[in-house]
């Protein structure tokens, strides 16, 4: 029986009946065994793409307020929606051959509707990208969008007969083309402005004579600052330098910058339009309630300065060592050395990991600026009230065009048609759910009726979330907030005691950190336990990096440059020989590349703390045991899935690491590597290191250098030296990974930029604060091939 009149009986309703009859008819008549059964397949996988739409939508995020989504998921519906379009476009030319003699059949209207929902949802897998660069690829790009924009529109205008059914597919066109232009014109516009596209060439341009400005109003005196001093008088520009460019003198250097506005910058000048970094600590110094009750907020505009500063570099300017000289003493002498009340901050947090956290939130506004699928880049409270308050105002007033248009200048009519003539405006919703779900399970034609109805639903719901989402996002942002606090420093008017920032910045701000976690995290993997599950669909565990290895790190690269500074190494020889009482063994682990170092000490450290692990239980860590815990997973992680992040060769990297599972799945066996337990993978590896006592540490794997090194370092921690021993792989793993930290090329730099999109690395903050700064690696001696 093709319908069921039941459902109208139960709910008093004449509607119902038809209506059910409508949505099930289709179903009913259609040979689910021949050329019908991909259509009715089709709505099984939207359904399926539905539902992860919105546990992507409510799960993506569910730790951060973050304007980036994860590149797997990203990679997942790019496809998704490439081939959505035209396979839509199939249906529906089907579904609308079934045509019913006044209207598309509901089945056509809802494939119609589909569209129309997934299209709104695409900007979710597309990153907003302001490059002047952009060339041919991003106007194609464009054309294509407006081109299935357009398409769509012919399907609502020149199918629909109803005024009602047209006037509501009509609105949702009108919204989604809205939406198309709106993130179309902000693109264009962000391109061509100096504040957003070609913000590269202006800061450029910017920093050689602002330094040498500097010089020249305060000879020598600059050189000699330290601490607070040395930050109130950085001129790195945070906000405002747009203004300082002479638009129609533009020469073979790039453009030229008006020299009056400069000197004011230069100066410090209150009415200059360049909001400085000096000018933000100056105004906090001063006694700026909420600036200076809220250290984080200054640093947060440091970390913007730095990152503009960094984006240069990854676009092909780079950093001269006058700059790299300045920043070295702004970052060591400067941040490091800030008054213990304004750097401390709550909770005995040290001026170390405050510096840390500027570099981690300059690596955030990085990763947002070219991943972010949420126009974050360009907030400001001028964008914010034209893109979120007074575009949907245009876009209502667009609707009612459209509802007026349909229904030939009768709105009463127009509003009656748009109530009686659409399901979902019907007032029937509930009593139509109501009837299909009490006969899913008795009818495979009301279950897939139940399904289209469902996947509706979801669809409409992942695109308000997804809308509601991006105000928050927008509004929670850090490039937001920047835009608040130099609009707080840059006017007057803005800070007095009615001044509107200062009751909405704090609010903001409140919220803000309920949300969200400034906190970086690192992966942690290990060749020796974590190594048999890789096969498995599961995440690498990670942590926060521990306060301990932020303070390490920082003092380390305090120590490079200066009379008494040290240079890099990728390993101490000199501690580790006085640790292990061997010569040979120290050269041999602190020698070779960056890869294999890593992977020796991985292997060391991995024993001593499987095998001391249950005396330590309850007892307080060793000075440098949770630093060197955390990073040495965290550079197994690195060498076994970005070995193009460190200075060695991809493809060497790669072959050594090959080469050690290799090696451990033939010492351990099959079994005992994939299914035994940490004991008996511990037991195996002392048995190997007790094999090789008499081989050369030269001719040595890096398994079984790591082996006999861990079965050193477990005696010398049997013998009582446990402090020195964790104190040694504190030091060693700090040296370490900030050995691997430098540029090695313009292929590094690349290879940090684009990894980026899966957010802020340890290795990539690591790699900023050495460009900012200038520190290198030593370079390679060319008659010792065998070091680094």
């Amino acid at each position: 029986m093709l319908f069921d009149s039941s459902c109208g009986a139960r709910d008093n309703s004449p509607v119902l009946a038809p209506l059910v009859y409508n949505l099930t008819i289709f179903y009913a008549e259609a040979d689910l065994r021949g050329n019908e059964a991909p259509l009715v397949a089709t709505s099984v996988v939207m359904f399926a793409l539905a539902v992860l739409f919105i546990i992507l939508n409510l799960f993506s995020r569910y730790s951060d307020v973050s304007a980036m989504l994860n590149p797997s998921v990203r990679l997942f519906f790019s496809a998704a929606l490439s081939l959505f379009l035209p396979a839509m476009s199939y249906l529906f030319k089907s579904a609308a051959s079934k045509q019913l003699a006044e209207d598309l059949s509901v089945r056509a209207r809802i494939i119609l509707m589909w569209m129309l929902l997934v299209e709104l949802l695409r900007k979710k897998v597309d990153a907003i990208l302001l490059t002047a660069g952009g060339g041919t690829q991003g106007y194609s790009v464009i054309v294509q969008r407006a081109t299935g924009v357009f398409w769509l529109g012919s399907l609502v205008f020149f199918n629909l007969k109803s005024a009602g059914k047209k006037a509501l597919y009509g609105m949702i066109w009108v919204f989604v083309a809205a939406k198309f232009v709106q993130r179309s014109v902000a693109i264009e516009v962000g391109k061509r402005s100096f504040a957003y596209g070609k913000n590269p060439q202006l800061v450029a341009a910017y920093m050689p004579p602002m330094l040498e400005l500097q010089q020249q109003q305060e000879p020598g005196r600059h050189q000699r600052r330290r601490g607070l001093d040395l930050l109130k008088h950085c001129n790195y520009a945070v906000m405002g330098e747009e203004e300082l460019v002479d638009k129609n003198k533009a020469g073979p250097k790039g453009y030229k910058l008006d020299k009056h506005k400069l000197e004011l910058a230069a100066a410090g000048d209150d009415s200059s339009d360049v909001v400085t970094v000096g000018r933000i600590w100056r105004l906090a110094d001063s006694g700026d309630q909420l600036l200076s009750s809220e250290p984080r907020l200054k640093r947060l505009c440091l970390s913007f300065a730095l990152f503009k500063m960094l984006r240069r570099r990854l676009e092909g300017y780079p950093i001269s060592g006058a700059e790299a000289a300045d920043c070295h003493r702004l970052i060591f002498h400067g941040l490091l050395e800030e008054p213990a009340p304004a750097a401390a901050g709550m909770n005995g947090v040290g001026a170390g990991e405050h510096a840390f956290q500027v570099f981690n939130d300059e690596v955030q506004f990085l990763c947002e600026n070219y991943h972010s699928v949420v126009p974050v880049v360009l907030a400001s409270p001028f964008f914010f009230a034209h893109n979120y308050v007074l575009f949907p105002v245009l876009v209502l007033a667009l609707c009612f065009l459209v509802l007026v248009l349909c229904g030939n200048g009768d709105v009463a009519y127009a509003v009656r048609s748009l109530h009686d003539d659409n399901f979902f405006t019907s007032g029937k919703v509930a009593a139509t759910a109501r009837c299909v779900l009490g006969k899913v399970l008795k009818s495979t034609t009301f279950l897939f009726c139940a399904i289209d109805l469902s996947t509706t639903v979801l669809l409409a719901l992942a695109v308000a979330y997804e809308e509601g989402a991006e105000y928050v996002v927008f509004l929670f942002s850090n490039w937001f907030m920047v835009s608040l606090l130099c609009h707080h420093t840059s006017g007057h008017e803005w800070r007095g005691e009615a001044g509107v920032l200062r009751r909405v910045i704090p609010g903001v701000l409140q919220v803000k950190n309920t949300l969200t976690h400034p906190t970086l995290t690192i992966k942690q993997f290990s060749v020796l336990w974590f190594l048999g599950r890789l096969q498995l669909p599961l995440p690498l565990p990670s942590t926060d990096v521990p306060g301990e290895a932020k303070t390490l790190i920082m003092e380390r690269l305090a120590g490079v440059v200066g009379s008494h500074g040290a240079p890099l190494t990728n390993g101490t020889e000199q501690r580790v020989r006085t640790c292990v009482g061997s010569d040979e063994l120290a050269r041999a682990c602190c020698s070779g590349g960056v890869a294999e170092v890593m992977l020796t000490w991985h292997v060391a450290t991995a024993m001593l703390e499987a095998r001391c692990a249950r005396r330590q239980q309850h007892a307080a860590p060793e000075p440098g045991r949770t630093a060197a815990m955390a990073l040495s997973g965290y550079c197994a992680y690195l060498v076994a899935f970005h070995a193009e992040l460190l200075p060695d060769d991809k493809d060497g990297t790669e072959v050594l690491f090959n080469e050690m599972k290799k090696e451990l799945t033939k010492d351990m066996g099959w079994c005992g590597y994939y299914g035994g337990g940490e004991a008996a993978r511990c037991a195996k590896l002392m048995e190997i290191a007790g094999r090789s006592t008499s081989e050369a540490a030269a001719t040595m794997t890096v398994l079984k250098k790591g082996a006999r090194l861990g079965k050193v370092l477990i005696e010398k921690y049997k013998e009582g030296a446990r402090e020195a021993v964790w104190g040694l792989l504190g030091d060693l793993w700090t040296e370490v990974v900030v050995y691997a930290a430098p540029t090695a090329g313009e292929l590094h730099v690349k290879s940090h930029k684009e990894a980026l999109a899966q957010g802020a690395e340890l290795i990539t903050v690591l790699w900023a604060i050495t460009t900012h700064t200038g520190i290198a690696r030593p370079e390679e001696d060319p008659s010792a091939p065998g070091t680094v």
